[in-house]
C-alpha cells in the first residue's frame, strides 16, 4: 500500500466534499434542524399519566373537582360509540358523559381502577354518576407499532432505493447514455416505479407473514384493504423519491435532502408514538406526509376493523400526492 496514493485520494475526496457548498451547508444545518424540531415538538408540560375522554354539550357546564386533578389528560370527544371502543381497547382509561352523568372504565385496566377511586375521592358519589364497565383485549404496543415499522421500512426503501440510485446514475453518466436511446423519460420513470413497487410489497408481505407467525398480530379488518393502502403508499413515496432525484447531481446533496424528508416524516407521522401529544402545528404539518396517511389507514384497518369507506380520506390523499409528485418530477426531470 502506498501512503502517498492514499493521501492523494483522501485529499481529493475532502476537496470534493468541501467544494460542494450545498452538501457542506446541509451537513451543518441538518443536526441543528433536528434538535430544534424536537425541542419545538415536545415543548410544554410533561406528558400526562392518564387519559380521560369527556363527552358533553357546550351548554352543559361542569364544575367537577375531578377536572382539577393533575397528571390527567382530559380529551374532548364528539361521539360516544368510538370513544367507548377506545376504553374497551385501553386507548382511553376512562370516559365521562357529563350529559347523562355516566362514566365507563375497562374492568381489566389498572388505570381505570385508579381513576375511579380518584373520581370518588373528588366527591362524585354513586348517585351523581353511574358506572359502566367494558371488557376487551388490550391493544398491545406491538400491534400498534407494527404498521409503523412496516411503513418505515417501506419509506426508506422507496426514497433511497429510487432517489439515491437515480442521482448516482446521473453522476456516473448512465442517464446520459440512456438519453441517446429511444427511451423516453416517462418510460424510464414508470419502469422505476413498477420495479420498486413490487419489490417493496414482496418484502412487506414476507416480513408481515414471518413475524405474524410468532406474534399473532391483531387484525380486525381486511387484508385486501391493508394491501391496498400500503401499495398506494409505496407508489406515493416512490414518486416523492423521483421528485427529489429529478434534477440533483450530487449524491451528498441527495442524501441530505432524503434525510430531510425521512427523519421528520418518521417522527411526525406516528411511527413509534402517537402524534396526539405533539404540538398542534406539527400535527397539521404531518398531514402533508404520505407516511401519515399510510399509518392512519393501516391502523384503522388492523385495529379498528375499518373498511374502504373508513380509509377513503387516506386513499384520496395518497392518490393526490402521487399525481402531484409524478407531474412535478416528470416535468423537472433531466437526463444530465
Amino acid at each position: 500500500m502506498s501512503w502517498r496514493r492514499l493521501w492523494a485520494i483522501l485529499r481529493a475526496r475532502n476537496m470534493e466534499f468541501f467544494r460542494d457548498r450545498s452538501a457542506l451547508g446541509w451537513n451543518f444545518m441538518f443536526p441543528i434542524l433536528i434538535v430544534a424540531g424536537f425541542s419545538f415538538a415536545f415543548s410544554g408540560e410533561p406528558a400526562k399519566l392518564y387519559k380521560v375522554g369527556v363527552y358533553q354539550d357546550d351548554s352543559t357546564p361542569s364544575s367537577l373537582a375531578f377536572f382539577e386533578t393533575d397528571y390527567i389528560q382530559f380529551i374532548t370527544v364528539t361521539d360516544l360509540a368510538p370513544a367507548i371502543i377506545k376504553v374497551d381497547r385501553h386507548q382511553l382509561d376512562m370516559l365521562l358523559d357529563i350529559n347523562q352523568h355516566k362514566f365507563w372504565i375497562n374492568e381489566t385496566s389498572p388505570k381505570g381502577y385508579i381513576l375511579e377511586r380518584v373520581l370518588r375521592g373528588a366527591g362524585v358519589t354513586h348517585n351523581q354518576f353511574d358506572k359502566a364497565t367494558v371488557t376487551g383485549r388490550e391493544i398491545r404496543y406491538v400491534d400498534w407499532v407494527l404498521p409503523g415499522v412496516l411503513a418505515m421500512n417501506m419509506m426508506f426503501s422507496a426514497l433511497f432505493g429510487i432517489g439515491y440510485v437515480i442521482v448516482r446514475y446521473r453522476k456516473n453518466g448512465v442517464l446520459k447514455r440512456l438519453k441517446a436511446t429511444p427511451l423516453t423519460s416517462f418510460e424510464f420513470l414508470a419502469a422505476q416505479i413498477i420495479s420498486r413497487s413490487w419489490l417493496i410489497m414482496l418484502i412487506l408481505i414476507l416480513v408481515y407473514v414471518g413475524t405474524n407467525f410468532f406474534i399473532d398480530f391483531t387484525m380486525h379488518g381486511s387484508y385486501v384493504h391493508l394491501f391496498l393502502i400500503f401499495l398506494l403508499g409505496a407508489i406515493s413515496l416512490i414518486s416523492l423519491g423521483l421528485l427529489v432525484a429529478a434534477r440533483v447531481k450530487s449524491e451528498e446533496l441527495a442524501g441530505g435532502l432524503l434525510n430531510l424528508i425521512t427523519w421528520p416524516m418518521m417522527f411526525l407521522s406516528g411511527v413509534w408514538f402517537s402524534t396526539e401529544g405533539i404540538h398542534p402545528v406539527l400535527q397539521k404539518v404531518a398531514l402533508f406526509f404520505p407516511l401519515t396517511h399510510v399509518l392512519s389507514g393501516a391502523r384503522a384497518i388492523m385495529i379498528d376493523g375499518g373498511g374502504l369507506q373508513d380509509i377513503a380520506i387516506q386513499l384520496i390523499s395518497l392518490l393526490i400526492m402521487t399525481v402531484v409528485f409524478l407531474i412535478i418530477g416528470a416535468l423537472s426531470f433531466r437526463w444530465e
